[in-house]
């Protein structure tokens, strides 16, 4: 009889394509067999009555990091992770940020000590780029060997926006690597139009952040960045879509070709703009960026979830508390564009996905794991994670479908002092979260140890069945002969 070291019995095993009841042998943190019947193995999971699917790859979240303003996130890898793992997920892809004057190699060497002794996930990072000079552009090739292939850049906020040269010199540079572009993309010259008029009027609580960045600032910069990344024909990665017209761009472009991908978040389908609307600084708590919107965008996103707009639900979890470490490090009573920007929420994508998504009809089970984890492997190059098949890593997440919560700040496990989830009921909720065969969470408590995830080295994003863009003016058949290297 072959050894397995720990095989999971019972359960219906869902993948990206299909539902079917198997059991899942174990071996040395891999995925070593899978069948109708597996025996032995020196654990026996019974899953009987749940759902057998691949741990989240949570995507998009700010862990240990600076903003460009100097706030520091309130989780750092262990609470982070330790959250992420309570929420269904067995691995991440936090952000590490180059603020402008630092090399490269400085960042790095930052976050590998940050994240090394503490996360109880797997990880790798997308490195945020706010200082594209030629000595930075000069040292990304040495990041991509080592397996970032991803990184960040901004069209807003004035110490990280890069302007749109420094966006083609980025997305050059990745196209020559393979490497894949994230854009936070707003106009910044609307926002900050925005912010005068409304400081000029006196309107600066918090709720005037909700109109203070128009969906049209979005819908622009995402055409904008879109036209930017067509031009050298790179690709480019949308992320936190707010509005049903940027989706809608992203639809027209991967339809027309355009190497885009693109995300949305929970917090745009399950909270709009009255939220901010409320009692004192209450409102400071649901302040992000892109803001949230109204009930008739939500139903649009949840549209273009359905039919295959966006390749991820991420959290975008932006940690910071509601008092002076966090929201209100300028002040407990300042302007609207004086509070930190970002809420949390990575415990509770999965859970928010599950239950208004499966649970109420909107997308199927194989949908729910396309979107939870294997398109964040497919496209950000986890070629080992994501599916549920031999040889891949044994990241694991073993769901109750039919387990009902109310959602509150106590189950969150992170560092945070709110969640702006607080009070929705959830259907659907993970048991047991594995990764590389070792149990993070079963039954509500935490069995991992403090830095036992170990950094994912990643491939370049796959970009197989697109066609990409060739513009006209680079392409020599068609510009007198003339050879432009994008």
């Amino acid at each position: 009889m072959t050894a397995y070291d720990t095989v999971i019995h019972g359960g219906r095993v869902v993948t990206a394509s299909e539902v079917f009841f198997a059991d899942i042998g174990i071996r040395d943190g891999r995925i070593a067999a899978l069948a109708e019947t597996i025996e032995g193995g020196e654990r026996r999971i019974d899953a009987t009555g749940r759902l057998v699917m691949p741990g989240g790859i949570e995507g998009h979240c700010h862990i240990a990091q600076e903003s460009s303003s100097g706030v520091m996130t309130a989780d750092d890898y262990y609470s982070g992770s330790v959250s992420a793992a309570f929420g269904g997920n067995s691995s991440f892809i936090p952000f590490a940020a180059q603020h402008r004057g630092q090399s490269i190699a400085e960042v790095i060497s930052t976050y590998d000590g940050r994240a090394a002794p503490h996360s109880v996930l797997d990880y790798s990072y997308h490195l945020i780029i706010s200082d594209p000079t030629a000595a930075v552009l000069a040292e990304l090739p040495g990041v991509f060997a080592r397996g970032i292939t991803s990184f960040k850049v901004f069209m807003t906020y004035d110490l990280m926006n890069i302007g749109d040269g420094g966006m083609l010199d980025i997305l050059t540079v990745a196209k020559a690597h393979g490497a894949l572009t994230m854009v936070h993309a707003e106009n910044n010259d609307m926002v900050k139009w925005m912010n005068r008029r409304l400081a000029a009027a006196g309107l600066t609580a918090p709720k005037y952040h909700a109109i203070s960045r128009p969906e049209l600032a979005e819908e622009e910069a995402i055409n904008r960045a879109v036209s930017l990344a067509k031009l050298v024909d790179a690709a480019l990665f949308i992320v936190h879509v707010s509005t049903a017209g940027g989706a809608e761009i992203v639809r027209r472009e991967k339809l027309a070709g355009a190497k885009l991908f693109a995300e949305t978040c929970p917090q745009y389908l399950a909270l709009t703009r009255a939220d901010l609307d409320r009692p004192g600084m209450d409102g400071a708590k649901y302040i992000c960026s892109p803001p949230l919107r109204d009930t008739k965008t939500q139903d649009a996103l949840w549209r273009h979830i359905q039919t295959g707009t966006f390749e991820s639900v991420s959290s975008d979890h932006a940690p910071y508390r509601a008092d002076a470490s966090g929201k209100f490090l300028n002040g407990s009573e300042v302007p609207y564009p004086k509070i930190a920007n970002g809420m949390p929420g990575i415990a509770m994508r999965l859970p928010y996905l599950f239950s208004e998504g499966v649970v109420k009809g909107r997308i199927t089970l194989p949908q729910f794991v396309q979107l939870s984890s294997a398109n964040a492997a497919r496209t950000f190059g986890l070629d080992k994670k994501g599916a549920i098949a031999p040889g891949y890593d044994a990241d694991i997440a073993i769901w109750n479908p039919a387990e009902t919560r109310i959602a509150t700040q106590a189950a969150q496990h992170d560092n945070m002092d709110y969640t702006p989830f607080e009070g929705i009921e959830i259907t659907g909720w993970p048991d047991l979260v594995m990764n590389r065969g070792t149990i993070v969470v079963e039954k509500g408590e935490l069995k991992a140890e403090r830095g036992r995830g170990r950094f994912v080295a990643r491939k370049p994003v796959d970009l197989t069945g697109i066609p990409g863009h060739r513009a006209g003016e680079l392409d020599p058949a068609r510009n007198f002969g003339a050879e432009i290297a994008p």
